[in-house]
């Protein structure tokens, strides 16, 4: 098998216009289908992108014999469902983050997939954009000294409320949809999991779900971290890592894909004065997918295993226990 053979099932934005046309422009996968319980939108999203084969269920895809691996881009209360159907039919499983709506959720999740023995990874794009691998560098070169305090920020204004994006029942809420990204940011880029936790919300009194939350996560060290993120607030999606001798800024730290050569920019700034802007390229979707693809057909380790999804998940959980409870919860 020289290309992992990919079907999709939906034809959800994200899909449509990131990451299928990431795995057709890797070097080792392929799109063969996709499904949709729509087969108007099936056949129409497969004529756009160049898709030969189209379903109108997701049953039928993966009873597919020639499709290797899916994508879930599904809404988040789905996905738990429809990965393990995935993985009860041997197809490997790259989907949409978040993974999983609970950390129970998602441990029924990895006992599927060890079952069934599938590659299964939560599509955390941003974290193979080579702009982190830079920022990891020089924080441990001490360009800007012992590290203090981080902050993480993903945020944009979601005019229409009657997006999926803001229903209890499939999932929604600004911390599942963007703020997730500032939690696994801060945990990345330092390397480590924090030891408590504390959230604050404000929830949409008919809605249910959070449309802006900020917190804390503290580490054993004496690191201090600070997130937010919104559905209220004007689009922010950056990261600050500050030390006792500068502090380093990534300005796209989410989506650096929209810019110019996809290039992200990190500026460091140092106690002496100077500043100095560094610019960083790479296709995250498409690094993304070959990664997977790679551990797929060569049996490598994926960049982003199994413990560091449960890890987030385990943080996840506890930032919205925290908001809910209106307190500190410890890790």
């Amino acid at each position: 098998m020289s290309k992992l053979r990919w079907g999709v099932l939906s034809t959800a934005q994200i899909g449509r216009t990131q990451v299928i046309p990431a795995i057709q422009r890797s070097n080792n996968g392929e799109v063969v289908a996709i499904a949709s319980r729509n087969q108007q939108k099936a056949d129409e999203t497969a004529i756009e992108l160049g898709i030969p084969k189209t379903y109108d269920s997701y049953d039928s895809l993966l009873d597919d014999p020639n499709i290797d691996a899916v994508y879930i881009p599904l809404p988040n209360a789905m996905h738990k469902e429809w990965m393990i159907q995935a993985a009860n039919k041997k197809k490997h499983v790259l989907c949409e983050k978040p993974v999983a709506i609970t950390n129970s959720e998602l441990d029924e999740m990895l006992t599927a997939c060890k079952k069934n023995n599938v590659v299964f990874m939560e599509a955390f794009m941003y974290q193979f954009h080579p702009q982190h691998q830079k920022v990891k560098q020089l924080i441990k070169e001490g360009v800007i000294g012992d590290v203090a305090f981080m902050r993480a920020s993903f945020s944009f204004y979601l005019e229409d409320r009657s997006n999926i994006r803001l229903s209890n029942e499939l999932g929604g809420g600004a911390m599942f949809d963007v703020g997730c990204y500032t939690l696994h940011a801060i945990r990345n880029i330092l390397g480590q999991e924090p030891s408590s936790v504390y959230a604050s919300a404000n929830y949409h009194p008919k809605l249910k779900v959070d449309m802006t939350m900020t917190g804390t996560l503290n580490f054993d060290n004496g690191i201090v971290t600070s997130f937010d993120t919104s559905f209220d607030s004007v689009s922010r999606e950056s990261y600050e890592v500050v030390g006792s001798k500068g502090s380093i800024t990534v300005t796209s730290a989410f989506r650096p894909d929209t810019n110019e050569d996809m290039a992200g920019e990190i500026i460091v700034s140092k106690d002496d004065g100077t500043t100095e802007v560094v610019k960083e390229a790479g296709d995250q979707y498409t690094l993304m997918a070959e990664d997977f693809a790679d551990a797929v057909l060569n049996n490598q380790p994926l960049t982003y295993d199994l413990t560091a999804m449960q890890n987030q998940m385990k943080v996840l959980d506890a930032v919205y226990e925290s908001s809910k409870k209106g307190e500190v919860v410890k890790l």
